[in-house]
């Protein structure tokens, strides 16, 4: 397995972690000056503000979680590096933690900007003192919620670390989960129920029990029209694993199964579009374009979906982790952020992608190296206990090495 462009080793490696739709942590009893404590923000959204008890360096790390399904409850999620518990990890590097809930789940952006913004404003209250630096840090959906923050709010920011997020077009992202499940039924009949757009209750209520079986045996049984559904759709997969064919089908099928009804609602009606698609990479491509279920994008929601998009416009550091073979969130995303880049002031850009297949299937080390270079780059500090030492010319040439990829095959660990 290619490894990492670091000179360097990590000091600090705690064990594989992917950040991806989690349970919510234990809540933290409230305990400042010591500890952590919990608030409600203005939107309604939680918060949570941990200070250091001692050896706070004055500045202040703002995590944006990841998607949760519009039917889990409001919550701390994804807190945990590997075994390590995130607010303790950053206080124990020297640094406050503050995280939000939003104020609501399933698609969650756009409002999560404006939580990530009154948490930051809720913090100097909670600590007694605006923070020296405030870092900016954030997995999946919160990596684009991350890079909303860095393009459009960046007085508030030092700098910023987005992890695995659709920032490079937001529109695409949404075309991709619904080419993926009309190719899905249309190479497996019958499966699901009909509709990609509009998803029957019992579906969602059913779903581990009922349907990820489904589609694992089906996928498991067919392993030629599952070859089909992955090279028509582009999605990654890990080469000669039939278990990674299964993994890629159920997690983007999660997406339309419980991201969709809810997505509509907020962007008032259907974004999906394909009336004029063409796919290819089957055994007969011409069937598959007459066959397939083809569908029409309501105007409202694409206007709608206009909020989601990045600009590109950059006036603080911003570094982001993508791992090269995300099936739920492609590495293209960031090949399309780095084609609209306009930087002014601070701005500036460093990808950094990780070739491994998953979704944001980082390693401990890789995540918190990502965080030391951010922080380096954006003020030229060390973080304490982590080495500084990196090779940005080694960066860009895996960078290029991963522009160059043209599948999503990705050879196994």
């Amino acid at each position: 397995m290619r490894r990492l462009w670091f000179i360097v080793s990590l000091v600090v490696i705690l064990g594989a972690t992917g950040i991806a739709p989690a349970a919510a942590a234990p809540a933290l009893a409230p305990a400042l000056p010591l500890g952590c404590q919990e608030g409600v923000l203005p939107s309604g959204a939680l918060s949570l503000i941990c200070i250091p008890a001692s050896g706070w360096n004055g500045d202040l790390v703002v995590w944006a979680h990841g998607y949760v399904a519009f039917n889990e409850p409001l919550g701390f999620y994804n807190l945990y590096l590997g075994e390590t518990y995130l607010p303790d990890l950053v206080q124990s590097l020297g640094y406050a933690f503050a995280t939000t809930s939003y104020r609501t789940n399933g698609l969650a952006i756009v409002s999560g900007v404006d939580d990530v913004t009154e948490l930051i404003a809720a913090f100097p209250a909670a600590a007694g003192q605006a923070p020296v630096h405030t870092y900016m840090t954030g997995a999946s959906e919160g990596g684009i919620v991350t890079a909303l923050m860095a393009e459009r709010h960046p007085e508030l920011l030092t700098g910023a670390l987005s992890a695995c997020g659709p920032i490079g077009d937001f529109k695409k992202q949404t075309e991709y989960l619904g080419d993926f499940r009309v190719l899905f039924d249309y190479f497996f009949p019958n499966v699901l129920p009909p509709s990609p757009i509009n998803i029957p209750p019992q579906v969602i209520a059913n779903w581990e029990s009922s349907y990820v079986p489904a589609i694992t045996q089906q996928v498991r049984a067919n392993p030629r029209q599952a070859l089909q559904l992955m090279s028509t759709s582009r999605a990654a997969t890990q080469m000669y694993s039939m278990n990674s064919m299964v993994s890629t089908a159920v997690n983007v099928l999660w997406y339309n199964v419980f991201a969709t009804n809810d997505a509509r609602a907020k962007l008032g009606g259907n974004p999906f579009d394909n009336r004029t698609r063409l796919y290819s990479g089957s055994l007969n491509d011409r069937l598959l374009n007459q066959r397939v279920q083809r569908f029409s994008a309501d105007p409202a929601a694409l206007t709608a979906l206009r909020a989601y998009q990045t600009s590109g416009a950059l006036t603080v550091p911003m570094v982001t982790l993508h791992t090269t073979g995300d099936e739920v969130i492609p590495f293209w995303h960031q090949l399309l952020y780095r084609g609209k880049l306009q930087t002014s002031g601070r701005g500036q850009l460093l990808q950094i992608p990780i070739f491994r297949y998953g979704h944001c299937n980082f390693t401990s080390d890789e995540a918190l190296a990502g965080f030391a270079i951010m922080v380096f780059i954006s003020t030229g500090q060390q973080v304490r206990g982590l080495p500084d030492h990196f090779d940005p010319a080694q960066i860009e040439r895996d960078f290029q090495k991963a522009q160059s990829l043209d599948s999503g095959v990705y050879q196994p660990d």
